[in-house]
């Protein structure tokens, strides 16, 4: 029984401590949506913001395009050589073309083939880099805005939560202390004053 006294009169006085050391402020929540205050671990779902965030979707529409215009390009081409040796292929069952010349174009088909393979490799790490690119830029982002934020809210820890059969690493936590809502209408907002200002 006095150790149960002894331990709650040392929380009591350790919450005094913080509240002295915060200058004696309310604690402040972080939005209608959440009552965390600051000082408390929140977190955000990724999966959710990268959904919903309208610089996020824009961006991925402007590389599924990029992207979509170089596919095209290597079936363009895949076809045109595919046409070729089928060509190739239908005169020597026919005989139509002599043996010299048959090596000849036999040669060239083998060398259209290898500068396709060597396209294809290229234009597929050009795709890659441009998703890579637009990752990159969308992390940066929504970093730089959970620091801006965060120096307002001033939160212990942000953690940031994805998953859709079992999050991870916040398998469950209270909804209070989730700030998805509030992220994605910031970054929104933000993006779209970024947007009104070009």
């Amino acid at each position: 029984m006095k150790k149960s006294i002894i331990l709650l009169s040392a929380l009591a006085l350790t919450l005094t401590a913080c509240n002295q050391n915060t200058g004696n402020k309310p604690a402040e929540t972080a939005s209608a949506d959440s009552s965390a205050v600051a000082g408390s671990i929140v977190f955000f779902n990724m999966d959710k913001i990268s959904q919903e965030y309208d610089m996020a979707n824009d961006l991925r529409s402007v590389v599924e395009t990029k992207v979509g215009g170089i596919q095209s390009e290597i079936d363009r081409r895949g076809k045109k050589l595919e046409k070729d040796i089928n060509d190739f292929q239908n005169k020597i069952e026919k005989g139509l073309l002599t043996r010299s010349v048959a090596e000849v174009q036999q040669q060239k088909l083998q060398q259209q083939q290898a500068d396709y393979q060597q396209y294809v490799m290229k234009k597929n790490q050009e795709m890659a880099e441009e998703q890579q690119v637009m990752m990159n830029q969308i992390a940066n982002a929504i970093s730089e805005y959970v620091q801006k934020y965060n120096e307002q809210k001033q939160y212990a820890m942000i953690i940031a939560t994805g998953g859709e059969i079992l999050s991870t690493p916040v398998v469950t936590g209270d909804p209070k202390l989730d700030i998805t809502e509030e992220l994605v209408a910031g970054l929104n907002e933000e993006y779209l004053k970024t947007k009104e200002n070009k």
